[in-house]
């Protein structure tokens, strides 16, 4: 299992914050969101999210875009967007694609 990002940046008894940098074609691999986390996009581009069962989800993410993700019940939730807490996160768009995460302990 990969883990939720490309980088851990800082690791307390709080929180877990995680650097995400996908170049295009570029993919996380399957990982598990095991606590709520907070997603801040530093340059956007499309992610098609694939869940262990093969459901597909595509999220145009833009620039200065930030979610809040409650993770509760095998979904992880952000409003009206929805993922489930395992998945893959490949960048289909035409550029880079980077991001802040905050996993909250």
């Amino acid at each position: 299992m990969a883990d939720v990002a490309t980088k851990k940046l800082l690791e307390n008894d709080r929180m877990i914050v995680w650097e995400l940098v996908l170049e295009p074609g570029e993919s996380t691999g399957i990982h598990t969101h095991e606590y709520d986390y907070m997603v801040h996009v530093i340059e956007g581009s499309t992610l098609r999210a694939t869940d262990a069962e093969g459901n597909v989800n595509y999220a145009p993410l833009e620039k200065d875009d930030t979610f809040y993700f409650t993770v509760k019940d095998g979904t992880a939730w952000a409003g009206e967007l929805a993922t489930t807490p395992t998945h893959d996160a490949h960048n289909v768009g035409p550029g880079l694609y980077r991001e802040i995460m905050v996993e909250m302990k």
